[in-house]
């Protein structure tokens, strides 16, 4: 941790000289103030493992250029007078430019109809539409190209919308897409992508950001953003765990948020962007801000824009489950409350969020569909607090969407394919009880049933999609660009560790290394994981509905999504998800670290290829021949590092 706080002090003096060379600030702003708020990995080679992160992202960020920024002229002074107007005003200059392309690209008139058109939605393939009723538009991830196969006007539809740079489009029923790698463009799957400076849009229309990754090189994220923009960031605390807040940049504060024992990490990666026409994008992403992991690695990014609410809604204390709520209690969670305060009483009066629940109450939501799944560092005691937070806040989700898989013999089996940069200590009991959960299915049945029984269960089917030796050494890169995935020796040799399931991680857009966590959950008709262990030794009897169902159970099952897709910083660890423990009538769980993700419906197999990162079928590891990718046995990157 101390050679990780001398990288951060370093970014932090470059950072600081640019901000001096960029801008001329007073000197009431300048001055850096420290202020505390009293508002499973295998613990030595997870935090080992992220130093090395650190340390590999650092040493790219040292060698690489600064990504250019677009910056179209800011809209005019006074569009900006109320959030209202100024977000009817910039419709109205996008509508006025797209009519604009079209003349050029059709070299025909078009009638412009002389108004402001309402936000449009983004054209999606079918597929997607038809099942677009409420639910998640998520399977846009290659929405804006088109298959080699396609017809001519399929073709010229995408061209028409693809006029308009990616930097200059809004994505009103949110967009999934891999990030823009430079060692494969154009990508072999022809997905469209996403760039940092497309993501956050032209620095000069930013009135505020708040901003989220474990890795973060400041200097290098500093200069997409204008030197007046106030900025939080959201970052890892030091080895004591205490969260703290402190003034970095020039209008730039730094939170970190609470560690029990100094044990875990802040992993989550988001952004919420405020815009001077009063528009919010909400960001959802797998990579940290540093350089390396937006250029050399493939990582994916969810995001939607919101449009500012006409008038504030009242703050509702009851509404905790929707996604502006969870997302204002991971800021909560992660120290943003007392960093807001600080640059609201400071230089910063009159900023769009002025409180934490402003979120729900001036932005609207309703075109959310993707449930938001966050993790949160600590211990989670009853059922209230359990069910907001790590695996069972996914049970909890995927049956909110009605995908729960159902119990006896009605029950579907759940195949789960697992992308990730970082492999955990498994056990079947753990995996089981992370299993339990993605089917929708409670908790409670999981604790009634006994400790004994629920260690004996074999492995469920679930796909573990790492990069394996031969991956990784054939990869652009090569062994040198592995430095950000993580396997032990130890783990993989353990004597029972689950070798048998894991799977080669080959990204579909060529031969670069994924840092993407996805799952991706199908279903198919099987029986229930404790019907099958009771068949096979003879033992025990089938759970009953009526035995394990609460009778005020009214959740059904929904035939028609063949299962559903998570995105987000989890890795496929008891770190990441937690450990459940504690009775069915007081469950606790225990969670080490501070993730964030996404979870939508898959509604057909074609569904689930768009979202996908990985090439599926994944390969099987053959055994005896296949190893995975392990840091500590590559000489190359050793040699590197030590350099």
């Amino acid at each position: 941790m101390q050679e990780r706080d001398l990288y951060m002090d370093k970014d932090l003096e470059r950072a600081l000289a640019l901000s001096l060379r960029e801008s001329q600030v007073n000197a009431s702003s300048s001055r850096a103030i420290s202020i505390s708020d009293s508002e499973d990995d295998d613990d030595d080679r997870f935090q080992s493992g992220r130093l090395q992160e650190n340390r590999a992202s650092k040493t790219e960020s040292s060698r690489a250029t600064t990504q250019s920024v677009h910056c179209p002229e800011p809209p005019s002074q006074s569009a900006r007078n109320t959030p209202a107007a100024s977000f009817l005003s910039e419709r109205a200059q996008m509508e006025r430019e797209r009519l604009e392309r079209l003349k050029r690209l059709r070299g025909q008139d078009a009638d412009d109809g002389g108004g402001i058109s309402p936000p449009a939605k983004r054209q999606h393939v079918p597929s997607s539409e038809k099942h677009a009723n409420g639910r998640a538009n998520i399977a846009s991830a290659s929405s804006s190209s088109v298959p080699s196969g396609s017809s001519t006007s399929s073709r010229t539809a995408s061209t028409s919308i693809n006029s308009t740079p990616t930097s200059e489009q809004l994505f009103w029923n949110g967009e999934l897409r891999p990030t823009a790698n430079k060692h494969s463009q154009p990508r072999q799957d022809g997905k469209p992508t996403f760039r940092l400076t497309e993501v956050l849009g032209s620095k000069s229309d930013i009135s505020f950001a708040i901003i989220a990754s474990y890795a973060m090189s400041v200097s290098w994220i500093y200069e997409f953003f204008a030197p007046s923009t106030p900025v939080i960031v959201v970052a890892q605390p030091d080895q004591s765990g205490q969260p703290t807040i402190k003034n970095i940049l020039p209008n730039w504060v730094m939170t970190v948020p609470f560690l029990r024992n100094g044990r875990g990490c802040q992993h989550m990666k988001f952004m919420l962007i405020f815009y001077k026409t009063g528009r919010l994008r909400v960001v959802i992403s797998t990579a940290n801000l540093v350089d390396h992991d937006w250029r050399d690695i493939e990582n994916a990014v969810w995001l939607q824009d919101l449009p500012p609410r006409s008038a504030p809604i009242p703050h509702d204390p009851k509404a905790i489950d929707d996604f502006p709520s969870i997302m204002q209690n991971v800021l909560r969670a992660v120290n943003v409350r007392p960093a807001l305060a600080n640059m609201l009483a400071n230089d910063h009066p009159n900023l769009p969020l002025q409180t934490i629940n402003d979120l729900r109450m001036k932005w609207d939501w309703s075109k959310v569909k993707v449930k938001l799944v966050p993790s949160i560092a600590g211990k989670h005691e009853g059922w209230p607090n359990v069910v907001l937070t790590g695996h069972t806040r996914l049970m909890k989700a995927v049956r909110d969407m009605g995908l729960r898989t159902g119990k006896g013999k009605a029950a579907k089996d759940l195949l789960i394919e697992s992308q990730g940069s970082s492999i955990g200590t498994y056990s079947t009991q753990w995996v089981n009880e992370f299993y339990w959960s993605a089917r929708g299915e409670s908790a409670e049945d999981w604790l009634d049933e006994s400790k004994a029984r629920r260690a004996k269960l074999p492995w469920p089917p679930v796909k573990i999609v790492f990069p394996s030796l031969k991956t990784v050494r054939d990869s652009v890169l090569g062994e040198l660009g592995g430095g950000t995935m993580f396997c032990r020796t130890n783990q993989w040799e353990a004597s029972k560790f689950p070798r048998e399931l894991f799977h080669d991680s080959n990204s579909t857009g060529g031969r670069v290394l994924m840092h993407t966590k996805m799952i991706i959950a199908t279903y198919r008709p099987k029986k229930s994981i404790f019907e099958t262990s009771s068949q096979s030794n003879g033992k025990g009897k089938e759970l009953s509905d009526s035995e394990t169902e609460p009778e005020s159970d009214d959740i059904e099952i929904q035939n028609d999504p063949i299962g559903w897709a998570y995105v987000g910083s989890h890795n496929f660890t008891p770190s990441a998800w937690g450990t459940l423990s504690g009775s069915g009538f007081n469950p606790v769980l225990n969670v080490v670290n501070y993730e964030l993700g996404i979870v939508f419906p898959l509604y057909d197999a074609k569904d689930a290829e768009r979202v996908s990162c990985f090439k599926r079928p994944a390969r099987k590891y053959v055994s005896g021949q296949d190893r995975p990718w392990i840091q500590e046995e590559s000489q190359l990157l050793r040699q590197s590092q030590e350099m």
